[in-house]
């Protein structure tokens, strides 16, 4: 972890103006956030006191604590009582329930950039739980997706999915979105059923998320569906409980 104490020069006091009709907290905010997503703040880095950066940018300390909340609702800056306010460049990333999104659209959507890094892909049998879910014959070809999902080049979730051998014969293949290459294969998804527990990450899985051992995480077991009701794809994944959130709107009928 580094401290701020002398590279204050990353701070543009010219970059707030009482002339621009944008609030002085959000300007604030909007100098810090680019500090922070270009790497002229790096992660862990201590930013300054209220008071300090109040001094530095003439503005008042309420100016300061609603830029600084801002950011730390957006996952950008760690506010730690008693220990200050910490840079945390990894990505937080929260996604409704309401809508059936591939990774890589969700990400793009919050503009960052999906990656994948792949630890296995090849058509197999189907295990005797994957066959049930699939609606498969015992032992019936599948395809089997194994990858580490990334946002900006950080690791976010490991994901395992199983699909029929006939909507992805050949998943060696496969490079970007799986649902944009069903889709291209006339095969789109249509509606999911999805369940979420809370895990603790095995040793594997916290080396694959660089993430402390039996960090909590977010274990989700999905299974789409074409629009005729035929079984797509069942899919279990690992997301790092400190960096993805869920969101669902509930309505009173």
């Amino acid at each position: 972890m580094s401290s701020l104490g002398s590279p204050k020069t990353a701070f543009d006091k010219s970059a707030l103006s009482g002339e621009h009709p944008l609030p002085l907290y959000m300007q604030l905010a909007r100098h810090l956030r680019g500090l922070i997503t270009s790497g002229s703040l790096g992660e862990r880095d201590a930013l300054p006191g209220e008071r300090e950066l109040a001094e530095m940018f003439e503005v008042s300390r309420v100016t300061v604590r609603k830029a600084l909340r801002e950011l730390s609702a957006e996952g950008l800056l760690s506010q730690r009582q008693g220990a200050g306010t910490f840079v945390n460049r990894n990505p937080h990333v929260e996604q409704s329930l309401s809508a059936l999104t591939s990774f890589t659209e969700d990400i793009a959507a919050r503009g960052m950039s999906a990656g994948s890094r792949w630890i296995s892909r090849a058509t197999g049998p189907a295990s005797p739980e994957e066959a049930l879910a699939l609606g498969l014959s015992p032992g019936a070809q599948v395809a089997k997706l194994r990858r580490l999902r990334l946002a900006d080049g950080i690791p976010l979730a490991i994901e395992f999915a199983v699909l029929p051998a006939r909507f992805l014969p050949e998943p060696e293949a496969l490079d970007g979105s799986l649902y944009q290459a069903l889709r291209a294969r006339g095969y789109p998804p249509f509606r999911a059923l999805q369940r979420l527990s809370a895990v603790c990450l095995t040793p594997e899985q916290s080396r694959l998320l660089e993430v402390a051992d039996a960090a909590p995480a977010l274990h989700i077991e999905r299974r789409s569906f074409l629009e005729d009701g035929t079984p797509l794809e069942l899919v279990r994944s690992q997301y790092r409980g400190d960096a993805y959130d869920y969101i669902v709107e509930l309505n009173l009928v």
